[in-house]
C-alpha cells in the first residue's frame, strides 16, 4: 500500500526505518507528545523527498454498531509548521473514508499541543471533548489531558 498526499507518501516502515524512527520519537519535541512505540510493525512512513520524516498509525473498529477508525502521527521537528502533518492526515483521512468505508475518524492529541490541534483542524477534525488524566507522560510519570477530536467523512477537506 502506498498513498500519494500532495507533499507526502505514505508507505509501510521498511526494515531499517525503525531505527531511523527511534531517532524522530527521541527527539524533544517529539518525546514530549510521544513515547517510542515497542516496534513499527504496521505504522506507514511519513515519507518527504524520499526522507523518512515520521509515520502515522491507524486503527479501526470494525463492529458494525459502532465502526470508524483512529489515527496518530509523530514528525521530526525540522519538518514541523511546513504542512506536512496536515497532509499527511489528509491524505491517511481520505484512504479510510473513501477506500475502507469508514464515516467517522478520530484522533487524540494532548490537550496542550496546540500545532497539532490546529493541524487537525485544516483537515475538518473538530473537538469533541477533553478526556482528563488520559495519558500518562513516559518521561515525569504524570497524567495528562487529552482532547478527543473526531472528523465526520462530509467533513473532509
Amino acid at each position: 500500500m502506498e498513498l500519494s498526499g500532495d507533499k507526502v507518501v505514505l508507505r509501510p516502515v521498511a526494515g531499517g526505518e525503525g531505527d531511523v524512527l527511534d531517532r524522530i520519537v527521541r527527539e524533544p519535541e517529539v518525546a514530549a507528545w510521544w513515547s517510542p512505540p515497542d516496534d513499527y510493525e504496521g505504522m506507514l512512513a511519513v515519507v518527504f523527498e524520499g526522507e523518512v520524516i515520521g509515520a502515522v498509525q491507524f486503527e479501526e473498529e470494525t463492529d458494525p454498531e459502532f465502526r470508524h477508525a483512529g489515527m496518530d502521527i509523530f514528525l521530526t521537528a525540522r519538518h514541523h509548521g511546513k504542512g506536512l502533518g496536515t497532509d499527511a492526515v489528509r491524505t491517511l483521512s481520505r484512504w479510510l473514508v473513501r477506500e475502507c468505508g469508514h464515516h467517522r475518524l478520530t484522533i487524540d492529541p494532548a490537550a496542550d499541543n496546540t500545532a497539532a490541534i490546529h493541524s487537525y483542524r485544516k483537515v475538518g477534525f473538530k473537538p469533541v471533548g477533553i478526556m482528563r488524566a488520559y495519558a500518562r507522560d513516559h518521561q515525569t510519570g504524570t497524567w495528562h489531558d487529552a482532547l478527543l477530536m473526531d472528523l465526520l467523512a462530509e467533513e473532509l477537506t
